[in-house]
Formats: C-alpha cells, sequence, structure tokens
C-alpha cells in the first residue's frame, strides 16, 4: 500500500549515487593517469567508456523497473522475465557474496581513514575494530527506523559532493585545462594509444560499482514504477560528471605528474593548498563521511534481500525470513538478522585474507562477476524488443547492446586479478546451489 512506502525519488536517486560514489575516486585519479602515461585527455575518454556500463546497464534496468514493483530489484527482474531459478541463483549470490562482502570490505575502510583522522595507533581501536563498530551501528539504525536510514543517506551523498565540486572548481579556475588538454592531443597524435591503457578500466569500473543495489527497496519507493526508472537513469549521469570534473580538476591543479609522483597524497596536497594545514583533515571527514553513506545505502539494500528471496520460498527459514515486525513499520527484522550474520562472516573472512597478504579484498569476488548477471538481463530487453514488447529500437536494441559491451569491459579489468578464476569458481558454486535449491523445494 501507499501509505507503507518510505523513500521517495531524492532517496532512490542519493542512494544509488550515494553507494556509487564511495571512497574510490577520491584515490583513483593517479592509478588512471599511471596507466595512461599521465595524459589527462585519455583519462577523461577512458571514464566515459567505463561509465557505458552502468549508464546503459540502468537504462536497462529502468525498462524492468517500469513493469514490475515487486519486491527484490534483480531478483523480481530474473523471475518475472527469466524463470524461477534463475531468480534464485541471482538471489543467493546477493544474499551470500556480492552485499555482505562489500559491507565487509567498506567500513574497514572507514575505519582506516578514522584512524588516520584522530591518529590512532595499534591497539583495541584499529581499522578492524571500528569498523565492526559500523557495520552494528549501521545494521541497528536501519532496523530501527529505515526513515533514518533514508535521511542519512540523503544527507551523506550532499556531503560527499562537496569536496568533487571544490576540487572541480578551484582545480579548473586556478589550473590551467586548456594547456594541457592541448598537450595530450599533441601526445595522442605523436605517440598513440598503447592497449596497456586499457588497464584504467579496472580502478574506475570500480569506482562505479554498486547502482544495482538501489532495485532492492524498489517496493519501499513511493510511485516506483515511475521513480526508480528516473533515478536509475538521472544517477549515472550526474556521477559520470562529477568524476569526470574531480579528475580533470585535480589532475589540472597539482599537475598530471604531480598526481604521479605524489599518488594518493595528491588529494592532501590539493585540500592543503587550497584551505591550509586543516586542508588534508577537512577532506579526511569528508571522505569518511563518504564512505558511511556507501555503507548505508548498501546495508539499506542487504537486509531485505533475505526477504525477498523468502516470500518467494527461495531460501532455507523462509516462513521466518520473510515475517515483517508490525511494531516497526514492517520492517522484517528476521531478515535483517540473518543478513547481519552473513555480514559478519564475511567481515572473518575478509580478517584473515588482509592478514594474510591476499590480493585485493573478498568484495573482488563478485564484483566483476555481477555483470555477468546483468548480462542476462540485457538479453532480455532484446527478447522483450523482438517480441513487439519494446517498440522504441535504440532502447531495445542499442542500449542493451552497449550495455553488454560495457559488462565486458568491466570484466576484462577484472580478469587481471590473479585470484579471479578462483572467485569465478566460487561465485558459480553459490548460484548452483540458488539455483538447484529452488528447482527442489518448488
Amino acid at each position: 500500500m501507499e501509505q507503507n512506502k518510505k523513500y521517495g525519488l531524492f532517496t532512490a536517486i542519493t542512494m544509488i549515487a550515494g553507494i556509487v560514489v564511495g571512497s574510490g575516486i577520491f584515490f583513483k585519479a593517479d592509478d588512471v593517469l599511471t596507466y595512461t602515461n599521465g595524459n589527462v585527455l585519455l583519462g577523461i575518454f577512458i571514464f566515459c567508456i567505463a561509465a557505458i556500463a552502468i549508464i546503459f546497464g540502468s537504462l536497462c534496468v529502468a525498462q524492468l523497473a517500469t513493469r514490475t514493483d515487486k519486491p527484490g530489484g534483480i531478483i523480481t527482474y530474473a523471475e518475472e522475465f527469466v524463470n524461477k531459478e534463475t531468480s534464485s541463483a541471482f538471489g543467493w549470490f546477493q544474499v551470500f557474496l556480492y552485499l555482505p562482502s562489500l559491507i565487509a570490505v567498506v567500513p574497514w575502510v572507514a575505519g582506516i581513514y578514522i584512524c588516520q583522522l584522530f591518529n590512532i595507533q595499534e591497539g583495541f581501536l584499529n581499522p578492524y575494530t571500528i569498523g565492526l563498530i559500523i557495520i552494528v551501528l549501521c545494521y541497528l539504525i536501519n532496523i530501527l527506523s529505515a526513515k533514518f536510514g533514508g535521511y542519512f543517506q540523503n544527507a551523506s551523498m550532499i556531503i560527499k559532493l562537496i569536496p568533487l565540486v571544490l576540487f572541480a572548481i578551484f582545480g579548473l579556475i586556478k589550473g590551467d585545462p586548456q594547456e594541457i588538454l592541448i598537450k595530450d592531443v599533441d601526445t595522442i597524435k605523436t605517440a598513440g594509444i598503447s592497449f596497456a591503457m586499457l588497464a584504467a578500466f579496472g580502478p574506475i569500473a570500480f569506482s562505479f560499482d554498486g547502482w544495482i543495489i538501489s532495485t532492492s527497496i524498489c517496493h519501499e519507493i513511493k510511485n516506483s514504477k515511475r521513480n526508480l526508472p528516473i533515478a536509475l537513469i538521472v544517477s549515472p549521469i550526474v556521477i559520470l560528471i562529477a568524476y569526470i570534473l574531480y579528475f580533470v580538476g585535480i589532475s589540472v591543479f597539482v599537475g598530471p605528474e604531480n598526481v604521479l609522483e605524489l599518488g594518493d597524497s595528491s588529494v592532501n596536497q590539493m585540500a592543503s593548498t587550497l584551505f591550509g594545514s586543516v586542508g588534508g583533515k577537512i577532506i579526511l571527514v569528508f571522505v569518511i563521511i563518504s564512505v558511511l553513506g556507501t555503507v548505508n545505502g548498501v546495508t539499506l539494500g542487504m537486509i531485505r534481500m533475505p526477504y525477498s528471496l523468502a516470500i518467494r520460498n527461495m531460501i532455507p527459514f523462509s516462513k521466518s525470513l520473510s515475517k515483517e515486525s508490525e511494531s516497526l513499520k514492517d520492517m522484517p527484522v528476521n531478515s535483517a538478522i540473518f543478513a547481519f550474520i552473513v555480514t559478519l562472516v564475511w567481515y572473518v573472512i575478509h580478517y584473515i585474507t588482509q592478514n594474510n597478504g591476499m590480493p585485493g579484498d573478498v568484495s573482488e569476488i563478485a564484483i566483476c562477476i555481477s555483470y555477468l548477471n546483468y548480462c542476462v538481463l540485457y538479453i532480455v530487453i532484446i527478447r522483450l524488443a523482438i517480441k513487439g514488447e519494446i517498440k522504441n529500437k535504440f532502447m531495445g536494441y542499442f542500449v542493451p547492446f552497449m550495455a553488454i559491451i560495457g559488462s565486458i569491459i568491466i570484466l576484462l579489468g577484472g580478469s587481471n586479478n590473479p585470484l579471479f578464476i578462483y572467485y569465478l569458481i566460487i561465485c558459480f558454486i553459490v548460484m548452483f546451489c540458488g539455483y538447484f535449491y529452488y528447482k527442489n523445494t518448488k
């Protein structure tokens, strides 16, 4: 019923942008410039190409979102437009791999920044314990008050855009973008473009991840058949513009060669130059809020995913997980507790892998593979167009084709990880379990 809807259009937009715009963009400029040999223009080009996955992907999902507002997001789309077994496989992937691994990593990142902000040395308070505290608080806030979680999502999105906007404005005004871009054009003409530069898709793709999570609360968005598609279209464009302006701003202000030399410290360098000695601390506060906004957004989606599977009898203990609490305004408390336990398991796994020197982090297990699942939905769009249910040929054929190309780009970037094949195997095992669980219990 409409009166039980908790979130408006603005929250849907800020949830998508708030999850995607995390800490990654603040520390990926030097990585991109490294792969492009300091060429800012090529960096802009690769940002635009990498954005294909999210922009055209969002356009595809938006078309599915206009056709249903049932709980589950990607689970619902697979159920209604593919089959229920595939829906169960997608759901298990989201609940047991993708979402909890993200929640396990991002609060730990926030813990690192908080330790830096307050000069916390080794002891009981360290990135891992602080990250655990953040996870507990985030789950509690969203369980006890879904509206408060939505308000925090709105506020964190506005706050995290402040450093992006400031760096973009001051960089473009005080720097010399025209001179640098003209020089980059000449470099491209003489040196050309090397295949090695495509590796820049990796760090950029990570910065764009997370947009699909907003569909998990589609049934709680007011007028979701109208508002969710708008949010899925508007958010990626806003994110791309913000990313490019920030990338150009810091590159022309600090200088591409200095960004390459300073690495992640280029953020503090620009902040200190603009705002004085406290500038670095101010930016660090913004980054922490940015990361916390990402944690909140992912948690917002995660606590509802077991519930979405349970109402379809696609997960063990479905009867218990599908219950809603009347005292907490229909919040699926059991689903949230289940999600919290799965997240804690992944947090322990993350701790073990980090302390044993394994490359990357546990979230990489699922991020790249998720785009394979999305491709199934993009093919659905093409099938709907063939059946005549989507009249517009641009939306029915060109958009899903470009979304598939974008997904392939993401996969190519992720395949550079030496553990990629193992991650792939783990993901397929989990999805097969979900597929056959429903097949054998339906």
